[in-house]
């Protein structure tokens, strides 16, 4: 971070220099006893359900680029960008938590004036759910390495390859080879474009190394999921505790497949961006387990080597009344499905479906009245996952207690309603997007499961808890926030 910081400083004194950001700064007194958060997350829109956030990425010209010239040009990029702000959130603003999500060097007219290369961190992607805040169809995200674009009036192409190991591994860092690219093309440029494109990751076997893949024979998925593996070794196998078989190398592949269809400018409609995405997820390392003071690491690649995510996004802009009243409307449908668990409520076998539609009434240029309204459905694909009473610890499956089940709650569905209303004050003029914008916002939740937004309440209907239990499925927030570009 530090060192990020004397870049920036360093970078200012050049010449060429430019800085863009983002910001969004809020206030929202919570007297239910929540974090200031409306639910959960962005599956009921980012609007009241995203915390504070600062960008900035500066860019600099090492060697200027001249309009209609064919002489080599070089620009630096550095990005740094955290969820903290000081008095806003429980980090408070330390830079610990904050990032140097960004830094590459591009360069062009070196192959022709139609390629750009870039060394660093990659990125590709088709566009933004900007109700929901989220890029559903991108690729090389998560990739160190290089990369080719090339741009043309129809034709956009993007490859790149690199090294996707810190981002997908951490501290458990193992080389995951991954290549990617996507490709845009403009049927008929502002009114109709298509995109494709896809992501492969490769990470080989390789013998001796512990962080490498590996798989822990015996070890079954009911036992990963309960840590019980080492206690029922050693008791079915009569073996001193720790004593199990070594892990078998393995390799590990996956891969990501994303589509994108763009159309607008006819009639009310400014817009509209639909997004596809289908991935494999990398398998895991390996997990820990202690028993009778011994510990030990048990991989888990054969356990982890079956899960998919399907997403599907799309968002409609749409000028209802010239100058005096936009629309938007986003919908959101995933699908997470994992074929080695057929036993345990997961975040890999879970699916859900969310619209979101708001509505921005421009009362005068400056002065918007804004309202939104979402609703989603989350369901649990191995079992109940939601608590929908105060009292669900004590069920389980058709309402019968199972001290030994794997389910959290009891029911296997999460049906949550959102609304939200206020009023926008926007120097720039009108526009759902236009920024800076300054919001006094109110905003009301109802959900099935109890206590559906982030909060710090005791669950526990011991005897012991002094703090009580109450169930509570509507929860409202009052917000006062500021948010721009620049």
């Amino acid at each position: 971070m530090i060192g990020g910081v004397a870049w920036i400083t360093a970078a200012a004194l050049a010449q060429d220099v430019s800085a863009a950001g983002y910001a969004r700064i809020m206030t929202r007194p919570d007297f239910a006893g929540g974090d200031g958060r409306l639910g959960y997350w962005n599956l009921y829109g980012r609007l009241l359900n995203e915390g504070p956030y600062a960008a900035l990425e500066v860019q600099v010209e090492a060697l200027e680029r001249e309009a209609g010239s064919v002489r080599p040009w070089t620009d630096l990029h550095l990005r740094v960008e955290g969820g903290s702000v000081g008095n806003a959130d429980p980090g408070n603003g330390v830079l610990s938590l904050f990032r140097l999500s960004q830094l590459y060097a591009q360069a062009g007219n070196v192959t022709g004036q139609a390629v750009v290369w870039r060394i660093g961190t990659l990125e590709s992607s088709f566009g933004d759910l900007g109700l929901y805040d989220l890029q559903p169809a991108r690729v090389l995200f998560d990739t160190v390495g290089g990369q080719a674009t090339v741009r043309t009036d129809r034709v956009d192409v993007v490859v790149g390859a690199g090294d996707a190991g810190y981002a997908l591994k951490g501290d458990r860092y193992n080389t995951v080879a991954s290549a990617g690219a996507t490709a845009r093309l403009r049927v008929a440029p502002g009114h109709l474009e298509i995109g494709a494109g896809g992501q492969f990751y490769s990470e080989p076997q390789v013998i001796g190394n512990r962080l490498a893949p590996h798989q822990t024979p015996g070890l079954g998925y009911e036992d990963f999921v309960r840590g019980e593996f080492l206690q029922n070794y050693a008791e079915q196998n009569q073996a001193p505790a720790g004593d199990i078989p070594n892990p078998e190398p393995r390799s590990s592949s996956s891969y990501k497949l994303v589509g994108y269809l763009g159309f607008g400018d006819a009639g009310p409609l400014r817009w509209n961006n639909l997004f596809v995405s289908f991935e494999r997820l990398h398998p895991l390392g390996f997990t820990t387990e202690t028993f009778e003071g011994v510990t030990a690491d048990l991989y888990v690649h054969d356990l982890t080597d079956q899960r998919t995510v399907l997403l599907v996004g799309d968002e409609l802009q749409a000028r209802l009344i010239p100058d005096r009243w936009d629309g938007a409307c986003g919908a959101l449908l995933g699908a997470h499905r994992d074929a080695d668990n057929q036993i345990a409520p997961s975040d890999d076998d879970r699916g859900y479906a969310s619209i979101v539609v708001r509505s921005q009434i421009y009362l005068n240029p400056v002065l918007h009245l804004l309202k939104e309204w979402s609703y989603a459905v989350e369901t649990s694909a191995n079992g109940n996952r939601f608590r929908n009473h105060a009292d669900s610890i004590f069920t389980g499956q058709d309402g019968v207690q199972n001290d030994r089940g794997l389910e959290f709650g009891d029911a296997d569905k999460r049906v949550t309603w959102q609304g939200k209303a206020g009023f926008v004050l926007s120097p720039l003029g009108p526009g759902v997007y236009v920024r800076p914008s300054l919001r006094l916002l109110y905003g009301v939740q109802h959900s099935t499961e109890n206590n559906a937004f982030g909060n710090s309440f005791v669950a526990d209907l011991d005897q012991f808890n002094t703090f009580g239990n109450v169930e509570r499925h509507w929860h409202q927030v009052v917000a006062l926030e500021a948010e721009t570009w620049f």
